[in-house]
């Protein structure tokens, strides 16, 4: 019978860049017993599936010290099963857009029946099973200059000044002064490089300094190894430390979400608990100036609440029940009941979290290429070295010290650290400056490929407009406007549908008192009709108004208008008389035609893709300057994406992430405009949580200004070495610039990369 496969999961610490990563699995993978190693940079995490937990466990252990890295087990081995492969159909959501009829109509019973043919919203999404989300930090993990690597460093640097003190004190044993304070640092790395080339990592960037160091000292230039080796751990230490901001950039979302929450027990009755024990379904109560703990709906209350954590969007907002919230947002200044829809592990900062640190690891084309560059750049430049040692001695009467020295600097300026950490550096850096600002892109590919953008296709309806019906005009025939207002809203009291509501808000808004309306029913998707203080009160669509009162030539024409701005028009018909209007839109976001505008003076082609009518569609799209193409199926969102793919353009979509699925997936770059959804973020490539269309053109910007970012960087690392080998081989500088120009570099790129951290949006 067969060995069952486990799975076994570990916190690493003292990973710094993808060549850490990989030594590490090389390493591992080679133990008897291993099938499979998944190495997280991102995380500090390793994932080994295996058989025999008992004895390969304590080997792994072993194996990545030998590397120079630590390795603590989160959890015990557990069972592995394969994943079933998850078939997406995105028809199931029968999220269609393509017809609006926007009769007013009551069923019998007073049921309101504002008829919106098409608009079925099928069957819900699947909603990903939470996974386990461990952030469990390496044990003896903390500040940096208490890890081990910080340690080393500063034991190497004080032998160093000893040394120094002690060789102008005796002269005579200046060589084993340096030489001992030489071996405080390069024994352990000696060690890794070692440990490296027996587990199948020949050419480290650890050998190539054990080699540069051991030979100076056979040349005599003692001095300079044992300062270059401490230069060395600086640049290490600095490393990490960067890398080590870079990762908690984003973990610090994890401590937004309070630890506590007050859970109801019984109505009045609430008892404090740990935040991850709170179940779905369960009611929390959050007070005025609380962290919210969970994602849920408000079911009681209303308040402001700040969710700039989660969206990046500065402006509180007004939340009632009905509404959701998001864990981690700030309450103002009401008391809130929440129902919680999401268990700790799946709410959306530990998705947001999870969702960034998996693109992390998603490598963008550019990181690859540098991947694979390194991987002959390495033995490249030990061939190189070597060749600069031996050829002109050989056949240009070169002195051997000299050459053999030069060639060891070129060994250093070879270290090819700061052009391997050049783009997984300004990657991370961005993908969390992005997230911290409520835009998530999924992997580096999806970073890079945002920037390179030149045509972008909108959705309407929730994507350029808010996706809730407003009332725009409320025109007076025979009745005052207040009135028309106050009838209407009569009608309509109870109903949740989008109109009924839009008519309800704006008569709140106006200040206008409501008064019930009775013997209300519907008659059959053209209106509704009811008393209202004694008289006979009919809100309906025009065609069913004309056959109740006869509308004026003049009165047609105002319609018509309306009509023709895409508006959907209601008339109030009081007793025989037609009392006046009421038209409603779906009016653009606030912030969509400085978006759109914001797009264009970035060089991008904006238009819309939308399935609803061609008049309403033309009205938004020319209030908002942008090209329109209307009465869309799904399948044409598609072909007209692909159309533009074939015409030569880099095409991003921007939609719902439901019925846009086919577009979104032909799109070179899907984004989903959403806030904080399951579909937002689990179905595109990419997704903007706070639903601003002016986002658009941020995760534009920030794509751009990462791209420049990398360029820079790998401008730096490349054209600092090829300055220093052309100053090494002419005799110019020597092994301490040597080092000085691979450490320099190293923390010039890295400090490049973090100052994306503070990217913020200039389109506002």
């Amino acid at each position: 019978m067969a060995e069952a496969e486990l799975k076994s999961r570990y916190s690493v610490q003292g990973m710094d860049c993808a060549s850490c990563a990989k030594k590490i699995d090389t390493a591992v993978r080679r133990i008897d017993g291993v099938d499979d190693v998944n190495v997280s940079v991102a995380r500090g995490t390793m994932t080994v599936s295996h058989r025999d937990a008992a004895a390969i466990q304590a080997t792994i252990e072993k194996q990545v010290r030998k590397l120079g890295y630590s390795a603590t087990l989160q959890a015990g081995a557990v069972p592995f099963e394969p994943a079933p492969a998850k078939v997406h159909d995105c028809s199931a959501h029968g999220h269609d857009h393509a017809a609006h009829d926007h009769d007013h109509g009551h069923e019998a019973g007073g049921s309101h029946n504002h008829d919106h043919a098409g608009h079925d919203h099928g069957a819900a999404s699947e909603k990903p099973a939470a996974s386990a989300h461990s952030h469990t930090h390496v044990a003896g993990e903390g500040p940096w200059w208490k890890q081990t690597r910080a340690l080393l460093t500063f034991a190497c640097g004080t032998a160093v000044v000893l040394a120094f003190l002690a060789a102008h004190a005796v002269p005579d044993f200046e060589q084993w002064f340096y030489g001992a304070a030489m071996l405080v640092g390069l024994v352990p790395i000696a060690r890794r490089a070692l440990a490296a080339a027996t587990s199948g990592t020949p050419f480290s960037i650890e050998m190539l300094m054990t080699v540069a160091a051991i030979g100076a000292v056979m040349i005599g230039a003692t001095e300079e190894a044992a300062a270059v080796v401490f230069l060395f751990l600086v640049g290490e230490l600095l490393e990490g430390v960067a890398a080590g901001r870079a990762r908690a950039s984003i973990r610090g979302l994890s401590a937004l979400v309070p630890k506590t929450a007050r859970l109801e027990k019984a109505e009045g009755t609430y008892v404090e608990v740990p935040a991850e024990t709170v179940s779905v379904g369960a009611v929390i109560m959050v007070r005025p100036g609380d962290r919210i703990a969970a994602d849920g709906a408000v079911i009681s209350g209303s308040s402001a609440v700040d969710e700039a954590p989660v969206t990046g969007e500065s402006t509180p907002k007004a939340k009632e029940p009905g509404d959701m919230v998001f864990a981690g947002s700030v309450n103002g200044d009401g008391v809130l009941r929440i129902k919680v829809s999401a268990a700790a592990a799946d709410n959306t900062i530990a998705r947001i979290v999870r969702l960034v640190e998996e693109a992390q690891e998603s490598k963008a084309p550019t990181e690859r290429f540098i991947d694979r560059f390194s991987t002959f750049y390495t033995p490249a430049v030990m061939v190189l070295a070597m060749l600069v040692a031996v050829l002109p001695p050989l056949f240009a009467q070169g002195a051997w010290d000299e050459w053999i020295y030069k060639s060891l600097a070129i060994l250093l300026i070879g270290c090819p650290c700061a052009l391997v950490i050049s783009t997984p550096a300004a990657i991370a850096a961005s993908l969390s400056a992005g997230a911290r600002r409520g835009l998530l892109m999924k992997g580096g590919a999806v970073l890079e490929g945002a920037g390179r953008l030149t045509a972008i296709a909108f959705d309407k309806t929730g994507t350029l407009t808010a996706g809730k019906p407003l009332v725009t005009d409320v025109i007076s025939f025979s009745r005052s406007e207040p009135d028309i207002l106050k009838l209407a809203a009569a009608l309509e009291t109870g109903s949740s549908h989008p109109l009924a509501v839009a008519i309800l808000n704006k008569a709140v808004a106006e200040g206008v008192a409501v008064v019930a309306a009775t013997d209300s029913a519907a008659l059959g998707g053209r209106g509704v009709i009811g008393t209202v203080e004694g008289q006979s009160i009919l809100l309906a669509s025009p065609r069913a108004a004309g056959e109740k009162a006869v509308l004026s030539e003049e009165q047609k024409t105002r319609i018509a208008a309306l009509n023709d701005e895409g508006k959907t028009v209601s008339i109030l018909v009081v007793g025989n008389e037609v009392a006046g209007a009421i038209a409603l839109r779906d009016e653009p976001r606030p912030d969509a035609l400085a978006g759109l505008a914001a797009l264009k003076a970035l060089g991008i082609r904006p238009l819309m893709l939308t399935g609803d009518n061609k008049r309403t569609a033309t009205a938004v799209g020319k209030a908002l300057d942008i090209e329109v193409h209307a009465e869309l199926m799904p399948q044409d969102k598609q072909r007209i994406v692909g159309e533009l793919k074939a015409k030569g353009d880099t095409v991003g979509k921007v939609g719902d992430g439901i019925n846009d699925a086919p577009a979104l997936a032909a799109a070179d770059v899907g984004i989903a405009m959403g806030g904080g959804t399951d579909v937002a973020l689990e179905t595109a490539d990419a997704a903007i949580l706070n639903g601003r269309v002016m986002d658009v053109a941020g995760m534009v910007d920030l794509s751009r200004r990462t791209l420049t970012n990398i360029h820079q960087n790998i401008g730096i690392a490349l054209g600092l070495k090829v300055v220093f080998f052309v100053t090494t081989i002419i005799g110019v500088t020597g092994l301490w610039p040597a080092i000085l120009a691979d450490t320099g570099a190293t923390v010039l790129v890295t400090a490049n990369a973090m100052r994306l951290l503070g990217w913020k949006l200039k389109f506002s």
